[in-house]
C-alpha cells in the first residue's frame, strides 16, 4: 500500500488559469446548505455545473448550488412522501434519483421540474445508490439495513427492473468503471468492495474481491478518468481513493466524519464535492483526474 497523505503533506499542486497554485486533495468547506444534515447525499453534476443533492433542510427535497456557491431548494418536496437517495444524470438530460420509500427511480425534467416515476418494483429493500453506463443503463444498490443483506439491480431503458445478484451484504455504493468494463458496489457493514465484470448488455460475472477495510462503513463511491475509485468512508471522515488493482492509494481527510457521496464536476472535471451527515457544509477538493461522469458529458 503506497503511503496515506494527508492534506498538509500533499505535494502535488494544479495551476490554475490565474496561475495560482490549487493543492490536490485538500478538503475544504465550499457551501453552507442549512442546519439540518441528515439526510445529505446523492450529489451530482448537471451540464450546466450546477450541484444537485437530496435532503437539505429536511427529507424529501432536493437542493441545488449553482457554480458561484448559491444554493437554493430545487425541489421543496418531492411528491407521495418520496425521499430521495442517489441520483445521477443521463444521456437524456433527466434526473434519475433513487427514491427508497416508495421503491422508485424517479426522474425530473430539469426545465418543467416535473417529478415522475420511470421504474417501481415493490420487492426491492430500497433502492439506494445508482450507477450509469455510457449507454444510459442505470444500476441500483439495494440493501437491507436490518439483516445486513443487499440485492444488486439493473434498470433497463425502459424502466424495468433485473435482479442481478442477491444474498450480498448491505450493498450501497456503486459505479461503473470507465469504458463500461467494471461494475463495482460496496458492502457498508462488511466493509468490502467487489468488482463485476460488465458485459455490453449490462450482464456481470467473475465477481472479486477488490477491497476490504478493517474499520469504519462505506457509502458512495465515484470513479476518475484514470479508474481510480473514490470512496466515502463513512464514520472515518475520509474519501478513500483506489486504483483499479485493489490498492489504497491515498485518504483524503474531511472536516465531516460522516461523509455520504462524491461528485466531480467544475470547469475541468477535478472539483470533488463531497456531502456529509454530521456538517451543515458541502466539502470540496480538487482531484488529479476528471471524473468519469464528468467527461462522458454530451
Amino acid at each position: 500500500m503506497r503511503k496515506i497523505f494527508s492534506p498538509f503533506f500533499i505535494s502535488i499542486v494544479l495551476f490554475s488559469c490565474t496561475s495560482k497554485p490549487i493543492a490536490l486533495f485538500e478538503a475544504s468547506d465550499w457551501a453552507y446548505v442549512g442546519e439540518y444534515s441528515l439526510g445529505l447525499e446523492g450529489p451530482a453534476v448537471d451540464i450546466e455545473g450546477n450541484l444537485f443533492f437530496v435532503n437539505p433542510q429536511k427529507n424529501g427535497t432536493i437542493g441545488r448550488l449553482l457554480p458561484t456557491g448559491q444554493f437554493d431548494l430545487y425541489i421543496d418536496s418531492l411528491p407521495q412522501g418520496s425521499v430521495a437517495n442517489g441520483i445521477r444524470f443521463g444521456n437524456d438530460g433527466l434526473m434519475y434519483l433513487a427514491d427508497y420509500v416508495n421503491h422508485n427511480i424517479l426522474t425530473i425534467d430539469p426545465v418543467h421540474r416535473e417529478v415522475v416515476v420511470f421504474a417501481h418494483d415493490s420487492t426491492m429493500n430500497q433502492p439506494n445508490d445508482l450507477a450509469i453506463s455510457e449507454r444510459g443503463v442505470l444500476f441500483a444498490s439495494d440493501p437491507n439495513w436490518v439483516d445486513s443483506t443487499g440485492n444488486l439491480w439493473r434498470v433497463e431503458l425502459d424502466g424495468k427492473f433485473v435482479k442481478l445478484a442477491d444474498n450480498m451484504g448491505t450493498t450501497n455504493g456503486i459505479e461503473v468503471a470507465p469504458g463500461d468494463r467494471f461494475l463495482y458496489v460496496n458492502e457498508s457493514a462488511q466493509r468490502k468492495i467487489w468488482a463485476f465484470d460488465l458485459s455490453p448488455e449490462g450482464e456481470i460475472s467473475n465477481k472479486r474481491l477488490l477491497i476490504q477495510f478493517a474499520d469504519h462503513g462505506l457509502d458512495g463511491m465515484r470513479c476518475d478518468t484514470a479508474g481510480n475509485l473514490y470512496v466515502a468512508r463513512y464514520g472515518k471522515g475520509v474519501i478513500a481513493v483506489i486504483s483499479p488493482a485493489g490498492e489504497l492509494l491515498q485518504e483524503v481527510e474531511l472536516k465531516g466524519l460522516k461523509p455520504t457521496n462524491i461528485a466531480f464536476g467544475g470547469l475541468d472535471g477535478r472539483t470533488c464535492y463531497v456531502t456529509c451527515q454530521d456538517r451543515g457544509y458541502i466539502e470540496t477538493f480538487h482531484s488529479e483526474y476528471p471524473g468519469r461522469s464528468w467527461a462522458l458529458r454530451p
